[in-house]
């Protein structure tokens, strides 16, 4: 695997238009990724606790809400926790549903042990051989702005597989408690205030 790019700068970078978009996020670092860049915003919902879930929820959403674009930011280890969701997304077909791996090769929240896309696992190739046809793997930052327009433009199911540097996640205090988290997030769904 290579280094990639700073997840600080690429993220940031990758999601410019994040107001307009529901983001579901794994746990842990993209997490905290996705609260530093919006600031915990309504229209993010960041999970806890409920580790392989992130891309199930992004298109079941997807699905409910074929007018919003969905965004679902997970890291490598939760990815990997549930990769048959990849298929699913795949048979789903879902155009307004794009998927953000954020791989650093490591469980960086359980103790930095070396995931298996350390060891050459290829996340952009599962999910290519899922059946998700606009599949793009990012390595410079040169690349970040081309998925950038992708995310913006895509009329299809998109994965982007960001590989990031050791880098760690910015530092950020978000909001735990599952049912405020659930209440504001409905909140931008359904568009009430």
């Amino acid at each position: 695997m290579t280094d990639g790019v700073n997840r600080q700068i690429a993220i940031p970078a990758l999601l410019a238009d994040h107001k307009d978009m529901l983001i579901v996020t794994g746990l842990a670092g993209s997490a905290k990724d996705i609260g530093a860049l919006t600031q915990d915003a309504d229209n993010t919902f960041t999970m806890a606790g409920a580790m392989g879930g992130a891309t199930a929820m992004g298109l079941g959403l997807a699905l409910a809400q074929p007018d919003r674009k969905v965004v679902v930011v997970t890291g490598d280890g939760e990815l990997l926790m549930n990769l048959s969701s990849l298929a699913t997304v795949a048979v789903a077909k879902a155009p307004n549903l794009s998927i953000v791996c954020v791989d650093n090769g490591h469980y960086q929240e359980t103790g930095d042990q070396a995931s298996h896309t350390s060891q050459g696992v290829d996340m952009a190739a599962i999910a290519a051989g899922s059946g998700i046809k606009t599949c793009r793997s990012v390595t410079t930052m040169e690349e970040v702005e081309d998925a950038r327009k992708l995310l913006a433009g895509a009329n299809d199911t998109c994965f982007i597989h960001l590989r990031i540097d050791r880098t760690p996640p910015p530092v950020f205090r978000r909001e735990m408690d599952a049912a405020v988290v659930k209440t504001r997030f409905r909140r931008a769904v359904l568009g009430v205030n």
